[in-house]
C-alpha cells in the first residue's frame, strides 16, 4: 500500500469514535495510525494510505454519526517524515535548534506541521496530540536556526490564520537534557 495521505476525524464521544473508526478501517486499505481518547473527553483516528482511501476512509467516519464528528481534515501528499512522527516512532541526532508550534486543535497542528516540514530542511522530533495536555497539540521541530526559524514561521501563520495558534518559539543550540524530554 502506498502511504501519501493522512486523514483524521475527531469524534465528542469515544464509545461512538471507536465504532465509527470500525467503519474507517473496514471502507477502505488504510493503516490505522492513531485511534486514542483525548482530552476533554474526545476521541480521534487517524488513518494513512492513498488519496482515494483515505478519502473514502475519513467519510466513512465522519457519516457513520455525522452529530459526534467535531473536525476531520484530510493532507494529500504528506510530507513523509510527518508519518513516523504521528506513529511516535522519530529519532534525530544532532540538533542545532529546536521549533515548537502549539495549536488549539490536533487538526490545525497536523496541518502547520506539514507545511512546515515541508517548507525547509527540518525534521520533526514529536508531535503530541492533545493526550493529557487540555485538548491541545504541539510538534517539535529540528533543523539549521534558519531552516526552523522560516519552518516555524510558515506552519504558526497557517495556524493563525485558523485561530488555532497558541504560541510558537524557536530555541537555538537548545540543551541536550531539553531535547532528551521532547523525544
Amino acid at each position: 500500500m502506498e502511504i501519501n495521505a493522512v486523514g483524521m476525524v475527531e469524534f465528542n464521544s469515544i464509545v461512538q469514535g471507536i465504532d465509527s473508526t470500525d467503519a474507517m478501517c473496514k471502507v477502505a486499505d488504510v493503516t490505522l495510525l492513531v485511534s486514542k481518547t483525548i482530552c476533554p473527553g474526545k476521541y480521534i483516528s487517524i488513518v494513512a494510505g492513498d488519496t482515494s482511501a483515505v478519502q473514502q476512509s475519513v467519510a466513512a467516519g465522519e457519516d457513520k454519526a455525522p452529530e459526534c464528528v467535531v473536525d476531520s481534515f484530510i493532507i494529500p501528499n504528506i510530507h513523509s517524515s510527518l508519518i513516523p512522527a504521528i506513529a511516535g516512532t522519530t529519532s534525530v541526532e544532532h540538533v542545532k535548534a529546536v521549533g515548537l508550534i502549539e495549536t488549539f486543535s490536533v487538526a490545525a497542528l497536523m496541518e502547520a506541521a506539514d507545511l512546515a516540514l515541508k517548507t525547509g530542511e527540518v525534521e520533526p522530533l514529536r508531535l503530541h496530540m492533545a493526550f493529557g495536555i487540555g485538548g491541545k497539540a504541539f510538534v517539535a521541530l529540528s533543523g539549521d536556526v534558519a531552516a526552523v526559524k522560516e519552518a516555524v514561521a510558515v506552519g504558526s501563520s497557517l495556524a493563525a490564520n485558523r485561530g488555532q495558534l497558541v504560541r510558537s518559539i524557536v530555541i537555538p543550540r537548545p540543551h541536550p537534557m531539553v531535547v532528551e524530554n521532547l523525544i
